[in-house]
């Protein structure tokens, strides 16, 4: 053998050496800006908190947890709900819930500005924060994955248009919400579509009675108020009711469904009602949580994911009130 091909065989050797004890190349960091980081996440069932500012009995709320809960049995990811109207009581729960390490939080933020601390806080501890319903405005700010909810202001529109087609000239918008701002954005986008007369009247929704009593003095003392919009199905009755009781000929549209407003649809007390879809609300953060840690799975593209608006009247109703008796819809 040649001194000149012995030297190429010691070569290729070591290079073989080389190889076998550098092992595979290491993954290279993704650049800045090429998505959300993501890290190893821990296996066995997922635990996800849902902590939303619903209220006690609320049954739009409940419609939202059944959705959330029919996701977690489906897909073996073990939901927490809990909820509280009250801004600092629902960051308290936010604070528990990441105390308690969970893997994911969905939160609703009615209040954005006082939940703000709350979910940096759970986003600086790596767990993955989904925000529901309201806030969309401030949910990629405040570090959350996404967004699923309704466009306040396009459902808004869509509900004044709808009372602009149906001839109606002077607008109540009832908000039962103080501080809300996705109720506050409801009558802003009501007053685009109306294009007229619009007015906004507050109550509490946690007192159903003063409520009607006050829905019922604004459309006595105006009789030019032809159309009520109600930013809450349980609202939307008590607005029937004070409408009847003083023989207004005001007519009533109304955000979200339950029974009540199904059949209030069909006997044409109501004549539609905005559907935001809650139960995709609770159903689709769960599955978008699971499939980001199993899967680093980002849904929405930067961009949120709308469950409605979907306007139900009498010529959908019967479809749609099916599903509202079986809590889904």
């Amino acid at each position: 053998m040649s001194h000149r091909l012995k030297k190429a065989l010691v070569v290729v050797a070591g290079l073989l050496l080389l190889s076998a004890c550098t092992g595979p190349k290491a993954e290279e960091k993704p650049a800045a800006g090429a998505g959300p980081a993501t890290t190893a996440q821990p296996s066995g069932p997922l635990r996800v908190a849902v902590i939303s500012h619903g209220t006690a009995g609320d049954a739009f709320w409940n419609v939202v947890k059944n959705g959330a809960e029919e996701a977690g049995r489906q897909l073996d990811v073990q939901v927490e709900y809990n909820s509280d109207g009250d801004p600092g009581n629902q960051a308290k729960l936010i604070d528990n819930a990441v105390a308690q390490r969970v893997g994911g939080l969905v939160v609703s933020m009615a209040n954005p500005e006082a939940l703000k601390t709350s979910i940096e806080n759970a986003v600086r501890a790596g767990i993955p924060v989904i925000t529901i319903n309201s806030g969309e405005d401030k949910s990629a700010g405040y570090g959350a994955l996404t967004h699923v909810g309704q466009n306040e202001t396009i459902a808004g529109e869509e509900a004044g248009k709808k009372f602009r087609e149906l001839g109606k000239k002077k607008l109540l918008c009832v908000v039962h919400e103080a501080g809300n701002v996705g109720q506050a954005q409801r009558c802003d986008g009501a007053k685009t579509g109306f294009a007229g007369d619009v007015q906004t009247l507050q109550v509490d929704i946690s007192n159903p009675t003063d409520a009607e009593s006050r829905i019922r003095g604004a459309v006595q003392t105006d009789p030019a108020l032809d159309a009520v919009l109600t930013l809450n199905s349980q609202v939307a009755a008590r607005a029937v009711s004070a409408i009847k009781a003083v023989g207004s000929k005001a007519q009533v549209g109304t955000f979200d469904l339950n029974t009540d407003v199904v059949g209030a649809i069909k006997a044409g007390d109501v004549v539609f009602a905005v559907d935001q879809q809650q139960y995709e609300q609770g159903y689709l953060p769960v599955q978008f949580l699971k499939l980001y840690r199993d899967n680093a799975n980002v849904v929405g593209g930067g961009k949120p994911v709308l469950t409605g608006p979907d306007l139900v009247d009498k010529s959908t109703v019967d479809t749609v009130g099916q599903y509202v008796q079986r809590g889904t819809r």
